[in-house]
């Protein structure tokens, strides 16, 4: 049998201490407050922790269930309608992300539905705090679409996945999280078949689970200052996502030339004979992108496009 020689000392050492007070506890006790006064050291008292309540407990749980049940009742009843579109379930999710993030002690989320279009794209919803700060963006498709991870590798996916730190991806049943473009969590809060075939109100499953990762969402917030190394990453990640969309407005061009062709073949004409579209949509976006940040950095408070046309130096444009 194995032995721990160090526990065995620890504990030889407890019955030699124990036998000089006859093991008597409230000798030990006395002791020990004894040689705490001797110390010198400043002594704190702390109050005790509180414990939750079973009341408390209890309350949040009920809160939890009600919230996440309504939401499956919404869906049930917009999916009844037959006629519904993806969009047509959109109230339901937001009413769901604004219940729970008020039971959650954040009353100063807000939810926005079908926000303005962003630089990586055009998410579902947007979270923020109203004013000039971004929870997170929520991306949904119908609740017929069970093949998630199909859509997960889509280009769009991959494009929010790299530019939304903080993204849900969800089917109105099942839930992903993903942070910095990776997978973190996901929970199924109720079962497609009995929505989509069935018709009736899935039994809500997983409750703690989605409200664990629903507080986890809610809960995120940016550096609120960034590294050099931070800074770079996303600076590169945005000049990545404006090549690709230099690129995509090359294809529309591509038969009707527009102004980006027109940077395009004076770039090549005058500076770069052999420049491509494509190292040209690099270079680009590299300008742009570095322009603006030139711009930021020359601003004061508050940036808008007029600062940004005002402060980027002339070197670049």
């Amino acid at each position: 049998m194995w032995r721990d020689t160090i526990v065995e000392e620890i504990r030889r050492n407890r019955q030699v201490y124990a036998a000089k007070f006859h093991h008597d506890i409230k000798a030990i006790c006395r002791a020990a407050r004894e040689q705490q006064k001797k110390s010198g050291h400043e002594i704190v008292s702390l109050p005790p922790r509180p414990v939750p309540t079973a009341t408390g407990i209890e309350d949040n749980f009920v809160t939890q269930k009600s919230i996440f049940s309504t939401y499956l009742k919404n869906l049930t009843a917009v999916a009844r309608q037959g006629d519904a579109r993806e969009e047509s379930f959109y109230p339901a999710l937001a009413d769901m992300l604004a219940e729970t993030a008020r039971a959650t002690g954040k009353p100063h989320v807000h939810v926005t539905t079908l926000p303005k279009p962003t630089e990586g794209g055009n998410p579902d919803f947007r979270l923020w705090n109203g004013t000039d700060r971004i929870v997170g963006y929520v991306e949904a498709k119908k609740p017929m679409e069970d093949r998630l991870d199909r859509v997960e590798d889509t280009e769009q996916l991959k494009r929010y996945r790299s530019t939304f730190p903080n993204l849900i991806l969800t089917n109105f049943l099942e839930f992903r999280l993903y942070r910095n473009g990776e997978r973190v969590d996901a929970v199924r809060v109720g079962r497609p078949l009995v929505l989509n075939a069935l018709g009736t109100t899935p039994p809500l499953e997983n409750r703690a689970e989605l409200a664990a990762l629903l507080d986890r969402f809610l809960a995120f917030a940016l550096p609120p200052t960034f590294t050099a190394e931070s800074l770079a990453v996303e600076l590169a990640k945005r000049t990545r996502l404006l090549r690709d969309v230099i690129g995509e407005q090359f294809e529309r061009e591509r038969n009707a030339p527009e102004m980006l062709t027109g940077f395009f073949e004076a770039f090549q004409t005058y500076l770069i004979g052999s420049l491509t579209p494509d190292a040209f949509a690099d270079l680009f976006a590299q300008t742009i992108a570095y322009g603006l940040f030139a711009a930021r950095t020359r601003a004061g408070d508050g940036f808008n496009r007029r600062v940004a046309f005002d402060n980027i130096p002339h070197t670049i444009g």
